[in-house]
C-alpha cells in the first residue's frame, strides 16, 4: 500500500493533475486534504502542488504557508514524512522554512509556459533516485516567479551538500547563461533538503509522466517515491 497526500488550497490548479499521474503510476489512491483542515493522513509521500494558492498574494506561497494543514505538514515532514513541492509548492516549501531561499519574479519579468531541458544533478534524493545522474530530461514550466534566489553562502552549502537536484540546460546537457530561463542562481531548478526527503522543483511532473501527454520524463518522481517508500518499509 502506497499512500500519498495532496494538499488543495484555494487556487491550487494541479492538483488534480498530480493526483491523477500517482494513482495511474502507482495504482494506488491518493488523499486530497483542504488547506483548512488540521491534519494529513499517515502518507508515505505529501505533495504541494503547483497553482496559486490564495492567488499569490503578498508572495507567491507566502499565505499558503500559514495555512491551517501547514502545521501537520512541517510537522510530519521534521519527523521525516517526504514533501515534494511543485512549482507553485516549491515556493511554499520555501515560504515556510523547510527549504531555504526565495522564488522571485523571473529575470524577464514575464509568465514563461513552455518545456525545459534538465540536467539531473542528484540521484539520491527520495524523489529522484530512478534518474541517473546527469541524464537530460524534458519537463514543462509554468510559472512567472521561479527566478530562485538565496544568499552566496548558503549556494555553496547546496553546492558542496549535493543538494541541488535539477539545473537548467540545453538538450545536450550544457548549463549556460543562455539555458536559464528565468534568471535563477547557477541555473538551478530544483533543491532538497539536507535528508533528501523534501524537495523542490519548478518544473511540473505531473504534465509529462505518460507518452499519451508526450512525454514520460516525470514518471521517475514518482517511481522514485515509491521505490524509496518500498526501501524504507524493507529497511
Amino acid at each position: 500500500m502506497f499512500r500519498a497526500s495532496v494538499i488543495v488550497f484555494p487556487g491550487s490548479n494541479c492538483d488534480r493533475d498530480i493526483k491523477v499521474a500517482i494513482e495511474t503510476v502507482t495504482g494506488f489512491p491518493v488523499n486530497m486534504v483542504w488547506h483548512g483542515d488540521s491534519s494529513v493522513p499517515s502518507s508515505d509521500m505529501i505533495v504541494l502542488p503547483g497553482g496559486f494558492s490564495y492567488g499569490d498574494y503578498l508572495r507567491c506561497g507566502a499565505m499558503a504557508a500559514h495555512s491551517p494543514i501547514m502545521r501537520d505538514v512541517i510537522a510530519k515532514a521534521k519527523a521525516g514524512t517526504p514533501v515534494i513541492g511543485i512549482c507553485n509548492g516549491f515556493q511554499v516549501l520555501c515560504e515556510s522554512g523547510l527549504l531555504p531561499g526565495v522564488l522571485m519574479r523571473n529575470a524577464s519579468l514575464k509568465f514563461i509556459c513552455r518545456d525545459v531541458w534538465l540536467k539531473v544533478e542528484n540521484e539520491t534524493s527520495f524523489f529522484t533516485k530512478c534518474y541517473r545522474k546527469e541524464q537530460v530530461i524534458r519537463l514543462p514550466v509554468a510559472h512567472a516567479e521561479g527566478n530562485y534566489f538565496a544568499d552566496a553562502e548558503t549556494l555553496d552549502m547546496l553546492e558542496g551538500d549535493g543538494r541541488v537536484i535539477m539545473r537548467y540546460c540545453d538538450e545536450a546537457g550544457e548549463v549556460s547563461e543562455a539555458t536559464n530561463l528565468n534568471g535563477s542562481q547557477r541555473n538551478i531548478a530544483g533543491i532538497t533538503d539536507e535528508t533528501g526527503r523534501i524537495v523542490g522543483m519548478m518544473p511540473h511532473p505531473e504534465r509529462l509522466f505518460e507518452l499519451a501527454l508526450g512525454g514520460a520524463d516525470g514518471r521517475r518522481i514518482i517511481e522514485s517515491a515509491l521505490l524509496s517508500a518500498i526501501e524504507t518499509t524493507a529497511a
